[in-house]
């Protein structure tokens, strides 16, 4: 019996000390220099394989078209920021992106307006929740890139018809999601506010609108990469400007030194929106980042 208990002892062992090593690397803190290098490593190791394999492409045909070298693609960008156009006389780089910001921001803010109206009401007021959120629910699961050629065919090829996909496509989702959010607000609070004499619009204002504006603002962000979805789907389809149209545009020439600025030219406009977000959020919202440590 002490022999059977001493092995059960032994293979219990392991078991104990397997939750420690887990808890370590969970646990596991990082410096900030540390962080910024894990950070980084990702970038670096894209951008090596990228100049390897477009050296040795170069290498073997200097007119390939594939894989452009960095001077190459800093070239055409520089030509299309900074050279008029023969046939307009603009900017071609700066007309593209004023055109695209202002159907993406056109788009995106009459998504938030609906969500937020739409949002608060269905979550707040019951007879509305039961009359619009199974519409909206099923609104939620209709592919809207579907719906281009009906937006197409309704509003036609101008501007209205672009800025209605990207409202269509990103603002069911937000307002299932700010009406999920106002429907988490403790009913304690709701309470309270009746007690004090607070009708239904003074809640909404001084209650609903103050916890639901750091959601609005995430929601925002997280519609941000589907809104440029759509809108370089519709300037793909129709349009004579705009990021997407170029894009679509120069790729019959397999004119990567242009697409590939492009797309990081993007990139580049969107994570710089983002970052605008979170500081509006902390500026609006201060409670509602706490501070790391403290």
């Amino acid at each position: 019996m002490q022999a059977v208990s001493e092995a059960d002892a032994g293979a219990a062992r392991p078991s104990r000390r397997r939750p420690r090593v887990r808890l370590r690397l969970i646990n596991a803190t990082i410096s900030r220099g540390g962080a910024l290098l894990l950070g980084a490593l990702p970038f670096a190791t894209v951008a090596a394989a990228y100049l390897i394999a477009s050296a040795q492409r170069l290498a073997i045909n200097p007119s390939d078209k594939l894989l452009p070298s960095p001077a190459q693609m800093w070239s055409a960008f520089f030509d299309l920021a900074t050279v008029p156009d023969k046939r307009s006389g603009d900017l071609i780089l700066w007309a593209d992106t004023y055109a695209s910001l202002v159907r993406l921001f056109a788009g995106v803010g009459v998504a938030t307006l609906v969500a937020l109206s739409l949002g608060v009401a269905i979550g707040f007021v019951p007879r509305v929740r039961a009359f619009l959120l199974p519409f909206v629910t099923v609104v939620c699961v209709i592919p809207p890139l579907a719906l281009l050629p009906i937006l197409f065919i309704a509003l036609g090829l101008g501007e209205t018809a672009k800025i209605t996909l990207i409202a269509v496509g990103v603002a069911p989702v937000m307002v299932r999601d700010i009406a999920n959010r106002v429907m988490e607000l403790p009913p304690e609070l709701v309470a309270k506010a009746q007690t004090l004499g607070g009708d239904s619009w003074t809640m909404v204002l001084r209650l609903v609108l103050p916890q639901v504006m750091p959601r609005l603002i995430t929601c925002v962000r997280l519609a941000l990469g589907p809104a440029w979805l759509f809108l370089i789907a519709a300037e793909a389809i129709a349009s004579t400007e705009g990021l997407g149209y170029r894009i679509f545009l120069v790729r019959r020439y397999l004119s990567m030194d242009v697409i590939l600025p492009y797309v990081g030219w993007i990139t580049l406009l969107a994570v710089t929106t983002d970052w605008l977000l979170v500081r509006l959020s902390h500026v609006i919202s201060p409670w509602a980042h706490p501070v790391q440590g403290k």
